[in-house]
């Protein structure tokens, strides 16, 4: 049994890099950093370096009250980039047909720590909140309660690996016959708390992080909305892009730090080129999940080696966009698509100061302005997350007729 090719459309974009695809796409190539700047505004008297998504956010006082957030206004100023494309794909379908997976992991935090300073001050709750704003399934549900989508509609909060996850997902109910369009991704808000937790983690860096650098100081918080129109359907007038293999695992190694070896990592990538039905010398590009952390970066150069004894072209965004934590997955696989699409061969750049660890085993960094040597085919996404969630996708250009996916 042979499943379904699933496509890819064109993703929207919303984060460091820029506010649609066309300037999201030209920053990315030419390691662009202007959305990458100094701020307390989340951390009131400790200047950090993040990644901010500094696009208009739309009105959501239509929504429920409980869907009210900065977090679903974001997903809607990316949504409506493509809605068009939705409206179009879903034109004749049963709603029942058609489904909703974001990962996510602040939701409606922003709300909720803004309302606990208020009734700190004031002894009340500030009018418009809702506890409920706090859900983390609000982003699927806003997204199918206004789209009138009838098919399965959920949340996906593995931390790092939540909207990587959320395209796995959107693969399976496709494949599973349950859903011909899903609208699947992710979107995480810069909160107070988050940058507080990972701060109380020692894990970031007050400068522009070095992920790979033997002089790495740890993260760079993000924001970032990524939305794709997964489907059964291949694009006739976009880039020809599916997702052709992805691998999950969760080792449960400890609560925070990766399993040192990368078997978790390396498990998910095996699985994922298992799928593809491809081996590791045809993947042109790796998008690495690249903290700048000590831990993941050891732990991560270790999988690359053993799964790429060979070499391939490797890069983290994170120096770009920040690390957007529930929405990195989709960011960075949407990052894979764009250099899929590119037809003058650009890869995204590493940017880091060229001082590897030399603890770690040498990785084949990209280099600033780098091209292939032709345009790439197949691009590996690589996240990783708490509680030992590890996730790899693989996506493939195509450049003739539809061609099916190998069994699940």
């Amino acid at each position: 049994m042979s499943l379904p090719s699933v496509w890819l459309y064109p993703p929207s974009l919303l984060c460091a890099l820029g506010g649609d695809l066309a300037a999201v796409r030209e920053a990315l190539f030419r390691g662009e950093r202007a959305g990458m700047r100094t701020s307390d505004a989340f951390s009131p008297g400790q200047p950090l370096t993040l990644g901010l998504a500094d696009v208009a956010l739309p009105d959501v006082g239509f929504l429920p009250v409980e869907q009210r957030t900065r977090n679903n206004a974001l997903a809607l100023a990316a949504f409506a980039r493509i809605e068009a494309d939705y409206r179009g794909l879903a034109a004749g379908l049963p709603s029942a047909r058609v489904a909703v997976v974001i990962g996510t992991s602040t939701s409606g935090m922003f709300e909720a720590e803004t309302a606990a300073r208020f009734r700190a001050e004031h002894g009340h709750w500030p009018p418009g909140f809702h506890y409920s704003q706090q859900e983390l399934g609000s982003p699927a549900r806003m997204f199918a309660d206004a789209l009138g989508a009838a098919g399965p509609a959920y949340a996906v909060s593995t931390a790092c690996t939540s909207s990587a996850k959320a395209l796995i997902s959107a693969a399976r109910l496709i494949g599973a016959d349950m859903a011909d369009l899903v609208l699947a991704g992710g979107v995480d808000t810069l909160t107070r708390f988050t940058v507080a937790g990972f701060s109380a983690l020692e894990a970031v860096s007050p400068e522009a992080c070095q992920p790979f650098s033997g002089n790495r100081k740890g993260i760079n918080i993000g924001e970032a909305a990524a939305l794709f129109l997964v489907s059964r359907e291949r694009p006739d007038n976009a880039p020809r892009i599916r997702l052709a293999g992805w691998g999950a695992c969760s080792d449960g190694y400890h609560i925070s730090a990766p399993e040192p070896t990368g078997r978790g990592a390396k498990q998910a990538i095996r699985a994922a080129l298992a799928r593809a039905g491809i081996d590791a010398a045809a993947i042109g590009y790796v998008n690495l999940h690249g903290t700048a952390t000590r831990q993941n970066d050891a732990m991560e150069s270790r999988a690359m080696a053993a799964c790429f004894p060979g070499g391939a072209p490797m890069s983290s965004t994170k120096p770009l966009t920040g690390h957007t934590l529930g929405a990195a997955g989709a960011l960075e696989a949407a990052i894979c698509w764009l250099t899929l699409a590119d037809a003058e061969g650009r890869l995204p750049p590493h940017l880091w100061d060229g001082v590897p660890d030399p603890d770690d085993p040498p990785l084949r960094l990209v280099s600033l302005g780098e091209r292939a040597a032709m345009p790439v085919q197949y691009a590996l996404s690589t996240s990783f997350a708490f509680g030992g969630s590890n996730a790899a996708l693989i996506l493939a250009r195509e450049n003739g007729e539809d061609e099916s996916s190998p069994e699940s």
